[in-house]
């Protein structure tokens, strides 16, 4: 009976109903979708790190780390890395000659980051050659072919054939320069990337720095994420003089950041609720002030205070019970939809998304035990904003309610 009665009551005004639950089916939608956004910008930014930046481990020397001085090479590298790519974890595997120092053209001076790799392994680790989006990948047999930037060919004023000089330190601390020809040009989702990394032949490198082809980075992609740590504990046993990094260590600040994801998108998603509870507290207080006279009517004729609490209550609670459901329900056909065919937005944020590292087509995504946790969350809302207007009818008086006109 008192359901009855609660469910007729929410479509005496039909206009107030609808707007209420409109209010929260946008809400739900809104919130649903934002945190949808976040994690897809979030998870794609991780698939991106891995796949293009810091893989899942990395191998480098002790010290190496502490100032990138090429001295600090690995040992016998070549049989470390066919040591490790035999393992069944493993998915692939580059070696890497690391300097840094200053790129010139005849004009321009620019710092930078050197990177003498094996083309064919580089190229399975990273996917560098599909980013090359004018000239050539590089080749083996490529002698002082360089691939550099678009932002920093801009910066330095060059382009494909021109010819740039990296000059560096070997590992006697001597500086060194070369001459290098440009044979293609990348673009990155990472603008930082892009304006100073340069790419080389392995050998090209480390014959400049003295290394005997030795390499000072060893960078690992496993065939499973989640074996990152078992697997660091493995090689950090199996080569303990070396170190042996995950990649929450090689980018920390994405660490934080998928660590913390959860609990920063719970508070997000509590302030949302909050907003709407106010207007969901305001609108049934109003609906309870415009009622004083039948409320009083009810009391006087010997409806107890927990059935009018009940009633007042159950308004409340079925207008945000019919919104939230609705408003999930669009949240997940927009989810999919944008998560199939992608949200672009590089016409307005392309260069600031870029700056930080992150692409600017997002495609969003919200695993289904989010959903479940909204609309726990929302039903903890209705029954909170329920409260206020329930105790505000308990709180009149029924004969000067009754006199109310």
């Amino acid at each position: 009976m008192l359901f009855a009665i609660a469910w007729k009551n929410i479509w005496r005004n039909k206009v107030r109903s609808l707007v209420v639950i409109i209010a929260v089916m946008l809400g739900m939608w809104a919130g649903a979708f934002i945190l949808a956004y976040i994690y897809g910008m979030i998870d794609q930014r991780l698939q991106d790190a891995i796949g293009s930046e810091v893989s899942h481990l990395q191998i480098h020397h002790p010290e190496y780390e502490k100032d990138n001085d090429p001295k600090y090479f690995i040992t016998n590298s070549g049989e470390i890395i066919h040591d490790i790519n035999n393992d069944p974890a493993v998915k692939d595997i580059s070696g890497r000659v690391l300097a840094f120092g200053m790129v010139a053209s005849p004009g321009k001076s620019f710092g930078g980051k050197f990177i003498g790799i094996d083309p064919a392994s580089e190229d399975s680790v990273t996917q560098l050659s599909h980013n090359v989006t004018e000239g050539e990948y590089l080749s083996p047999e490529d002698k002082n072919k360089v691939i550099i930037g678009k932002k920093l060919a801009e910066k330095l004023k060059v382009k494909l054939r021109s010819k740039i000089v990296l000059t560096f330190q070997d590992i006697d601390g001597n500086i060194v320069a070369g001459a290098f020809r440009i044979i293609g040009i990348f673009q990155s989702y990472n603008s930082t990337l892009e304006e100073s990394n340069l790419y080389v032949n392995q050998k090209d490198l480390s014959q400049l720095q003295n290394t005997n082809d030795n390499v000072h980075e060893i960078a690992i992609l496993l065939k499973d994420a989640d074996n990152v740590p078992l697997f660091q504990e493995k090689l950090t046993s199996k080569y303990p003089d070396l170190l042996t990094q995950g990649w929450k260590e090689l980018a920390p600040e994405l660490g934080f950041m998928i660590d913390s994801l959860d609990q920063y998108m719970i508070i997000f998603f509590v302030i949302i609720l909050l907003a709407l509870s106010f207007g969901i507290v305001n609108t049934m207080l109003m609906a309870v002030l415009e009622r004083v006279r039948e409320i009083g009517m009810l009391m006087a004729i010997g409806m107890n205070k927990w059935k009018l609490f009940g009633m007042i209550s159950l308004e409340t609670i079925f207008m945000v019970m019919i919104a939230a459901p609705l408003g999930l329900l669009f949240a997940f056909i927009t989810i999919e939809y944008l998560g199939t065919n992608g949200l672009d937005m590089s016409g307005i944020y392309k260069e600031g998304y870029s700056a930080f590292g992150f692409k600017s087509v997002i495609y969003p995504q919200l695993e289904t035990r989010y959903y479940f946790n909204i609309m726990i969350l929302v039903a903890a809302t209705a029954v909170l904003a329920s409260i206020y207007p329930a105790i505000t009818a308990l709180r009149l008086d029924p004969v000067k309610a009754i006199r109310k006109i």
